[in-house]
C-alpha cells in the first residue's frame, strides 16, 4: 500500500478546471517532485492533499485512510506536515519559538490539563523542547535559535520553516518551492539536507518545485503536469526524458534540463 495516493481528482473553480483527474502515489521513504509549468495545478493539487481545497470529485488517501475534504488542521494529527511557497512565519518571535510553535497541533493534552500544568503536560513539552534541539541541530540552526527569526536570511528562514513543519513528526513532508529564492550554493545544500531528513526520519517527501536540477537530483520519482493533468510519472531519467515534458516544461532537448 502507498503512503499517499491521490485518485482522479478534480478540482475547479467556476468555469475552470485547475486540476483534472490527477492520479499518482507516494511510496514509504520516498522523494517525489512534483513539476510543471506556472499554471499546470501544482500548488492547487498541494492544497488539496493538505486540506485547504475539496475536490470536486475523486479521493485522496494517507496511509490507507480516506482523507479526502478533511479540514487542514487536522492534518497534523494525520501525519502530514507542510511549508508554503509564501513563508508563514511569526517574525517577531525567535528561531526556536517558531519551531516549537508547530510542536502545538501534535499535542494530545487539554486546555484543563495544560491549566493546571498537570504531569503529562510538562513531559509533553520536555519533549518538544528535546525534539525542537535535534532538529535545530540537524538544520543547523543551533547559533541562531534565540535570535527574531524576521533578522534571519531568506534562506535561514526557509529552514525554520522545515523545522517546524517536522517538529509534529510527520510521515509525509509536504515542501512547496523549498528552493525558491535560495542561491546555488543553498540549493546544494538543500539537496543534501532533504536526503538526510528522509533518513533521519524515515519519512516521505513530496516538493513541488521549479528547481529542475534539485528534483532531479533528490528524487526517487517525478510526477510532471501541465494544464491540470498528468503528462508524465518516472523515475527522474523517465520524465526528463518523456517528450512531452520536455515541450511542456522543459522547453527543448536535455541542454534545457541541465541549464534548468
Amino acid at each position: 500500500m502507498a503512503l499517499l495516493e491521490v485518485q482522479d481528482i478534480v478540482i475547479r473553480f467556476g468555469g475552470v478546471t485547475a486540476v483534472a483527474g490527477v492520479s499518482f502515489e507516494v511510496e514509504e521513504r520516498q522523494i517525489c517532485g512534483l513539476i510543471g509549468p506556472n499554471g499546470a495545478g501544482k500548488t492547487t493539487t498541494f492544497n488539496c492533499i493538505s486540506g485547504i481545497y475539496r475536490p470536486n470529485s475523486g479521493a485522496v488517501r494517507f496511509a490507507g485512510r480516506d482523507i479526502t475534504g478533511e479540514p487542514k488542521h487536522r492534518m497534523t494529527g494525520f501525519g502530514i506536515g507542510r511549508t508554503f511557497q509564501n513563508l508563514a512565519l511569526f517574525r517577531s518571535m525567535t528561531v526556536r519559538e517558531n519551531v516549537l510553535a508547530g510542536a502545538h497541533s501534535s499535542g494530545h493534552t487539554g486546555f484543563v490539563a495544560s491549566a493546571f500544568g498537570l504531569p503529562q503536560v510538562r513531559r509533553e513539552a520536555a519533549d518538544a523542547a528535546a525534539h525542537a534541539r535535534e532538529l535545530l541541530a540537524l538544520l543547523n540552526l543551533e547559533r541562531v535559535a534565540d535570535a527574531p527569526v524576521a533578522a534571519l536570511p531568506f534562506g535561514w528562514q526557509k529552514r525554520v520553516e522545515m523545522a517546524r513543519a517536522l517538529i509534529s513528526r510527520p510521515k509525509l513532508l509536504l515542501l512547496d518551492e523549498p528552493a525558491g529564492g535560495l542561491n546555488h550554493g543553498e540549493v546544494d545544500e538543500l539537496a543534501v539536507l532533504l536526503g538526510e531528513i528522509r533518513r533521519n526520519f524515515e519519512l516521505s517527501i513530496l516538493l513541488v518545485e521549479h528547481h529542475m536540477s534539485l528534483v532531479m537530483r533528490v528524487s526517487d520519482k517525478v510526477v510532471a503536469l501541465d494544464f491540470g493533468k498528468k503528462i508524465a510519472d518516472g523515475t527522474p531519467h523517465e520524465v526528463r526524458s518523456d517528450p512531452e515534458v520536455i515541450r511542456a516544461y522543459l522547453g527543448g532537448g536535455d541542454e534545457h534540463a541541465d541549464a534548468a
